[in-house]
Formats: structure tokens, C-alpha cells, sequence
């Protein structure tokens, strides 16, 4: 197989964990993918498929999540955006398209506003620029308490797998594999993404090109938190609006892939 075919899968030493990465390689522009909570490098499978003819395609597993060997130590978005930035420095990228699903977008939009050299333009999937809303980390914490205490049960699973990708052939993969990893991480897990900071009033700081793409039947970041931050960031465009729920990118890749594919197109060189 040539090289644009193949995708390397490997490890880097960053900040003091071990980050899980793939690769497809290649000479093309960088674009290198986070992905959201309870999810891992996966959830790009369509992506990096459509993606990896043209570009040199990367994605990782983030503290906590994943095959990353994480340190256990709490963590926030702001290390995470280091630690996206410290995979670029391992892999010689001077500077790459950052995107991510969900807390994926909200590493992406810290490496923006931390290495604004580092990052050529940002694609935001189903993110959003501000704190948890407080009745939402009360219910969501719940949640966490539940699968610390036993486990990512069925009854549990379920909810959360509808409300994070409702699709009746992705939802037992993704419960498949909570069930089968261990439940601990999930305690700094959860606190990192309750106890982040809102970025908002910082949005204008960033100036590169942004995507910013949103499923319609979202209900863990409605769309109008989308909007705002559409319209806090001067690079972006309106929201492109696409069917399916949180993880649109997964459910329906077809409109979400065109999108993207659109816009690399149509970056500065």
C-alpha cells in the first residue's frame, strides 16, 4: 500500500503523558482532529476517509479517554490545547487546519487563542465558547456519580448514548466500548469539562478562518450557543446546519464532510 493509504498508528511523549495518535501521513496540509467526551480518535473514521486524499489527516486521544496514557492528574481544556500543540511539535507541523467535536472545540479554540501562529484555521463541530449551563452540570453530574459508582450500566449507556450520537448502528459500538473501560477517569474527566472557563468575551481575539458546523437535533450544545459563537469569531462564516444529533459528524458525515471539504478548499495557501 502507498503511503496515502496507509494511517500510522503511534505515541507521543507530551506534557507528560503518552498521546495516542493516528496519522495518514502524506504531504498535504495538516489537519489534525479532537475529539468530544466519552469519544475518542474514532469518531473521525468518516473524515479521515473523506479527507486523507488531500490532506495529511491527524487524530489523537485526549487525557483521560482513548489508548492516551494519561498521568491521572486534573487536567483543563487550556493543557489539553497544549497538549494538541505539543503533538504538532512532535510531528513537525509548523502549522495546521485544528478542529474538534464538542470538548474537542473547546481545546481548539484555547490553541487558538494560546499559539495563534501554530493554528492555519479551526474546525468547530458541535462546540460552543461558554461554561456548562448549571442545570446541565447538575444533571450531567448525575450521570458521572452513577458511572463512578457502577459502571457505565445499560439503563445508563443508553441515555447517553442518545444524547450524545442517537443512531441505532453507532450507539452499541461507542456503549460497547464504555462498558469495557475502566470507570476512573471519568472523575477528572468530568471535572474538566464542568469546571471550564467561558471564552466568549475572548472570541475576537482570534482572527484565523473558522468552520463552525452544528446538528440540528443537538441537545447537549443547543444551536443558538453555535451561533454566538459563529458570530464571536470574525473568521466564521453562518453555522452550517446539518442533520443529527451531537456527534453529527459520525451520524451524518455526508453533509458534514462536503462542508469541511469546502472550506479547506477555500483557505489562503
Amino acid at each position: 500500500m502507498g503511503r496515502s493509504t496507509v494511517r500510522a498508528m503511534s505515541y507521543a511523549d507530551v506534557n507528560g503523558q503518552r498521546i495516542y495518535f493516528e496519522d495518514t501521513g502524506g504531504d498535504g496540509p495538516a489537519v489534525i482532529l479532537a475529539h468530544g467526551f466519552l469519544m475518542d480518535h474514532e469518531m473521525f473514521a468518516p473524515q479521515v476517509d473523506a479527507l486523507r486524499g488531500q490532506y495529511r489527516v491527524i487524530t489523537w486521544d485526549e487525557r483521560a479517554f482513548g489508548l492516551t496514557e494519561w498521568d491521572g492528574r486534573p487536567f483543563t481544556y487550556w493543557d489539553s490545547a497544549a497538549d494538541c500543540i505539543g503533538l504538532l511539535d512532535h510531528l513537525g507541523i509548523d502549522r495546521a487546519v485544528v478542529g474538534g467535536m464538542s470538548q474537542g472545540g473547546f481545546l481548539s479554540l484555547r490553541a487558538a487563542l494560546t499559539a495563534p501562529e501554530r493554528v492555519r484555521a479551526l474546525i468547530l463541530l458541535d462546540t460552543q465558547a461558554g461554561a456548562e449551563a448549571p442545570e446541565k452540570v447538575e444533571l450531567y453530574k448525575g450521570m458521572i456519580d452513577t458511572w463512578l459508582a457502577v459502571g457505565a450500566v445499560q439503563e445508563l449507556a443508553d441515555v447517553v448514548a442518545n444524547i450524545i450520537i442517537a443512531d441505532p448502528v453507532e450507539n452499541p459500538k461507542w456503549i460497547a466500548k464504555w462498558q469495557a473501560a475502566p470507570n476512573e477517569p471519568m472523575a477528572e474527566a468530568g471535572a474538566c469539562l464542568f469546571g471550564r472557563d467561558d471564552v466568549t468575551d475572548r472570541l475576537g481575539e482570534i482572527t484565523c478562518p473558522a468552520l463552525v458546523v452544528h446538528g440540528t437535533e443537538d441537545t447537549a450544545i443547543e444551536m443558538e450557543l453555535a451561533e454566538a459563537m459563529a458570530a464571536g469569531l470574525s473568521g466564521s462564516g453562518p453555522v452550517v446546519k446539518v442533520g443529527g444529533a451531537h456527534a453529527a459528524n459520525l451520524t451524518n458525515p455526508g453533509p458534514v464532510n462536503a462542508a469541511i471539504l469546502d472550506f479547506l478548499a477555500g483557505l489562503p495557501a
